[in-house]
């Protein structure tokens, strides 16, 4: 069911085994001309053989070349989820224009994403909307493929990471990691350090943070929104939205739930929405700011009986190429963060937020039927490579304090923190600028007085979107007639 489909990929946010050995190549790689969605020069592509049955193509490598030879070290992208496929970052090399003109930028996508023999467990089109049918049908993945579930994990992608820029003959790298990225990139620091010059962590997972433990970070970036909206002449006419969306979901019933429109057509959907589903849909919106712009609009008409513009934010992202594996994802998380979370510490996250255990409960659920052994990780030792950190204060996944708290055992650390800035921030405003300057000289501090210029997108305050003129009376106005 689409529905279905778009929200477990929304969901995610984002495994550790023996090393396998890497060995340089004995030639000089061959590359052939490819293209990705989403960015419009050619790539050089190149497959990276691995050896093993399950991925007899070998691992897919797409390169955007450096516009100039300048020798600067490349830009690997690692990619979120768990499960997100590098190749889904292409986009991002528009904003990273600059950075390209020195920098090789190189995604690899890791074992079981992507175009490395993606591990879908049949999951690409439809999902039952039943939790333990959806975990029934887990299952059954798993045990057609249990060899390959459990060789999926953390210590696997990095050390494929190492064969890569092996394979490539290139010298110290830079890594760009977004989300569970940042993780694979932390790891992929404190196992090959000699092999990295510098970081970029875009909505830092740290190796010691339960990030599965989602729900008070969802309720401050909420609460943020609900205070900014009060501060906005336009939103604030929405009252008690908050409160509003709470009773909502207390009162959420099944007649409610098999009458909600679909997001396309307006007409019932033809699976209910069940409550653990929309509470996980308004926390999905809260990722992007401009899709948060419009809830308190969504959720006031939704208070008065309207369902469309509720209906309408949880399927903002229904064509988004940003799929998720569902087995490499439930492979990593539950062997390297389900696994060690207690049942106290989700009742402590969980109380008195709007989500609830919504979040944790499909991963939990899953993992019943995905017995992948534990891979715990050494506790981090220090490091010394400099480190770009990117938080958004309205980040309702991985929030700042995130950065600030548990990485003291790198040394050299600059760090941007974006004002009402949602889940990955590296597009927005003078970021990239930032970016490219850090690269071409990490050890310098930068310049951040225009982090501060970057602002929420408008709310949204009426059918046709947000204010665009104030009366004399202060009372927001749209083109084609007064609210």
């Amino acid at each position: 069911m689409e529905w279905m489909q778009r929200l477990l990929k929304s969901l995610i946010l984002m495994i550790a085994a023996t090393p396998t050995a890497v060995t340089m190549a004995q030639e000089e790689p061959t590359a052939k001309r490819c293209y990705l969605d989403g960015w419009g020069d050619s790539l050089a592509c190149y497959r990276v053989p691995v050896g093993e049955a399950d991925n007899r193509e070998g691992l897919a490598v797409m390169v955007a070349p450096a516009v100039n030879s300048s020798g600067r070290e490349p830009l690997y992208l690692l990619a979120g989820g768990p499960g997100q496929a590098a190749s889904d970052l292409a986009p991002l090399l528009n904003a990273f224009r600059k950075i390209n003109r020195e920098h090789d930028i190189v995604m690899v996508d890791r074992r079981g994403a992507g175009r490395s023999g993606a591990f879908n467990c049949g999951f690409e089109r439809e999902m039952p909307a039943d939790l333990q049918q959806f975990s029934a049908e887990l299952a059954e993945c798993y045990l057609q493929h249990p060899g390959f579930a459990e060789q999926l994990n953390s210590r696997q992608a990095v050390e494929d990471l190492e064969r890569v820029r092996r394979f490539l003959g290139h010298d110290k790298i830079a890594l760009w990691g977004g989300s569970w990225g940042t993780r694979t990139a932390l790891l992929y620091q404190q196992w090959y350090p000699q092999s990295l010059r510098a970081l970029v962590l875009d909505g830092v997972a740290p190796i010691d943070t339960k990030v599965f433990l989602a729900a008070s970070a969802a309720e401050h970036a909420l609460q943020q929104l609900a205070d900014d909206c009060a501060a906005d002449s336009g939103c604030a006419r929405f009252g008690n939205w908050r409160g509003e969306l709470q009773q909502l979901l207390n009162d959420w019933n099944d007649t409610r739930a098999r009458t909600f429109p679909d997001a396309l057509t307006g007409a019932p959907t033809e699976e209910p929405m069940l409550r653990w589903a929309l509470a996980n849909a308004i926390r999905s919106a809260l990722y992007d700011p401009a899709a948060a712009a419009q809830l308190p609009y969504a959720v006031d008409q939704a208070s008065r009986g309207n369902y469309l513009p509720l209906s309408g934010l949880t399927g903002l992202f229904a064509h988004s190429s940003n799929g998720m594996a569902m087995g490499l994802t439930f492979s990593v998380a539950c062997a390297e963060e389900l696994n060690r979370i207690t049942p106290e510490e989700v009742a402590r996250d969980s109380a008195g937020t709007f989500l609830g255990s919504a979040f944790f409960d499909l991963f939990a659920t899953g993992c019943k039927s995905w017995p992948v052994q534990a891979k715990p990780y050494s506790a981090p030792e220090p490091r010394a490579q400099p480190v770009l950190l990117i938080s958004g204060t309205a980040d309702p996944i991985t929030p700042p304090v995130y950065a600030h708290t548990a990485l003291g055992y790198l040394s050299d650390k600059q760090d941007l923190v974006v004002r009402g800035g949602g889940h990955i921030n590296s597009r927005r405003g003078c970021i990239p600028e930032l970016i490219a300057q850090f690269l071409d000289a990490p050890d310098v501090p930068l310049d951040q007085s225009c982090v501060a210029d970057i602002q929420r997108p408008p709310f949204m305050v009426a059918a046709y979107g947000p204010a665009v003129t104030v009366d004399s009376q202060s009372q927001p106005q749209q083109a084609g007639g007064q609210l």
